[in-house]
């Protein structure tokens, strides 16, 4: 097996993408590859003085399944989204985010991509 690691497809050379969404589906986030394995990270930047709730589709809409909610601290900070050793998603799933307020999220992250 080999690991790499990549941007988030969603991304712009590796800089952060701002949630523009307030509504199911969300902005595009990373479309995992179709056979491998995606390992994907998250991170994400609250810019208000408030906290602000971030909700996750992975691979799809339908909640609970596919749908988590993470609260965002204000001010900047730099919050873990998902699991420290990633989430996993293949087959071409797509990640998607929306917030309650447009553009004041910004996600980050990087995919290892898995192969066999």
């Amino acid at each position: 097996m080999a690991t790499t690691r990549i941007i988030l497809s969603g991304s712009t050379n590796g800089r952060g993408i701002k949630v523009a969404a307030t509504a199911t589906p969300g902005t595009i986030i990373h479309t995992a590859h179709s056979t491998d394995i995606d390992e994907i990270h998250l991170f994400a930047v609250n810019s208000t003085e408030i906290p602000e709730r971030l909700i996750i589709e992975w691979g799809g809409t339908t909640s609970p399944d596919d749908v988590f909610k993470a609260v965002v601290p204000p001010n900047g900070v730099l919050d873990l989204v998902t699991d420290a050793q990633g989430l996993v998603l293949t087959g071409s799933s797509i990640v998607r985010a929306y917030a309650e307020t447009a553009n004041e999220i910004v996600v980050h992250g990087f995919v290892n991509r898995i192969s066999p």
